[in-house]
C-alpha cells in the first residue's frame, strides 16, 4: 500500500449476503476499488457488527435473506441504531422489491450487477451522506 492510499479514510461497507460466491465476488470486487469491507451471510450478525461499535460508513444488503429477518427489516433496524447510515438494497427478485418499504434515502440495484459499477454507487452514497448530516444537524439548531 502506498502512503496516499495508507493515509487517506477508506469507505467502509457493511456488505450482507448469503449466498457465499456473490459475497466473495463483491468483497474482492470492492476492496480492489479501495473499499474496506466486512462481509456477513445474515442479519443478525450485521446487527451484532452495527451494535458492537464497528465503524460503517454504509449497509449493503440482500433483501432475501436466511435466518428469519430479511434486508428491509436489518435495514430498518440499522437506521435506528445509526440514523442517517446510507443503505443500498439489492435483489433477484421482482415480487420482493414490489412489496418492500425501503428506507427513505435508500437506493436499489437488481441482481445480477456490476460490483465495479457499485463502487461509484457507494461512494455516491456516503458522499451524499457527509454533506447532508452536518446540513441536518445545523438545521436542528
Amino acid at each position: 500500500m502506498d502512503d496516499v492510499s495508507a493515509v487517506e479514510k477508506r469507505t467502509r461497507v457493511l456488505l450482507v449476503e448469503d449466498e457465499p460466491q456473490i459475497s466473495d465476488i463483491a468483497t474482492e470486487a470492492l476492496e480492489e476499488q479501495g473499499f474496506e469491507v466486512e462481509a456477513v451471510s445474515n442479519a443478525g450478525d450485521a446487527l451484532r457488527r452495527l451494535t458492537s461499535g464497528l465503524p460503517v460508513d454504509i449497509l449493503f444488503t440482500d433483501v432475501n435473506l436466511h435466518g428469519g429477518m430479511d434486508g428491509a427489516a436489518l435495514a430498518r433496524l440499522a437506521r435506528e441504531l445509526r440514523p442517517g447510515l446510507p443503505v443500498i438494497y439489492t435483489s433477484g427478485g421482482q415480487a420482493v422489491i414490489e412489496s418492500m418499504i425501503p428506507v427513505e434515502g435508500s437506493m436499489f440495484v437488481a441482481k445480477p450487477y456490476d460490483p465495479f459499477r457499485i463502487g461509484r454507487l457507494l461512494d455516491y452514497l456516503v458522499a451524499a451522506s457527509r454533506i447532508s448530516a452536518p446540513l441536518a444537524a445545523a438545521g436542528k439548531a
